[in-house]
């Protein structure tokens, strides 16, 4: 119990100083909840076989709650663009696909890798899509229905918690939305299917 909140403390820390170098590309101060991890975990693929594509995993919250629900850790691809929280997720899931760089340049990355990526059956997003212009978003929201598997899903967080669709969802059936209130601060999730 005394590691699991070393570490909890230490991602914390590490969370919150990456947050005041860059505000607007780290998104939030704190890493998710349990609770905010469990709540997009549900939506994994029936797949075991598919992939799965994590953006902006921070220092790797929903990344544990994506494991802890079954989804094997050599079917994840993870995109974060800081440097040093990519660096962390290396050392923490070793068998992942941990890629450091711009989660609007997936079709590239995912292209790029040993064994290339043509689809995968989820979209696990933690990227503060409020922070960015509509049409930098809408421009995201067509890579991911570009590599979604038919009947893929998108799942995507956000802080404003006014129901609402979240940015880029628009040519997307909304399958979801739920707020999960054991966060800090609390968050929306939206469900999104190809």
């Amino acid at each position: 119990m005394a590691k699991k909140l070393i570490a909890a403390l230490t991602h914390s820390t590490v969370l919150l100083r990456e947050w005041v170098a860059n505000p607007q590309g780290t998104g939030s101060i704190a890493p998710s909840s349990p609770q905010l991890g469990a709540a997009m975990a549900r939506w994994l693929p029936r797949n075991p076989d598919s992939y799965v594509l994590e953006l902006g995993p921070g220092t790797g919250a929903v990344t544990d709650a994506l494991l802890k629900y079954g989804l094997r850790e050599d079917r994840l691809i993870a995109i974060e663009f800081n440097p040093n929280l990519a660096k962390l997720l290396r050392k923490r899931f070793r068998h992942a696909h941990i890629i450091t760089g711009d989660a609007w340049e997936l079709d590239t990355l995912l292209a790029e890798l040993p064994l290339p990526v043509e689809s995968v059956g989820a979209v696990i997003s933690s990227l503060p899509l409020l922070n960015f212009p509509k049409e930098k978003a809408d421009e995201l929201a067509q890579k991911i229905r570009s590599i979604l598997e038919p009947r893929g899903r998108w799942v995507q967080y956000s802080y404003q918690i006014v129901k609402d669709r979240a940015r880029g969802g628009e040519d997307f059936r909304l399958l979801a939305s739920k707020i999960v209130w054991l966060n800090f601060p609390p968050a929306r999730v939206s469900v999104f299917q190809k």
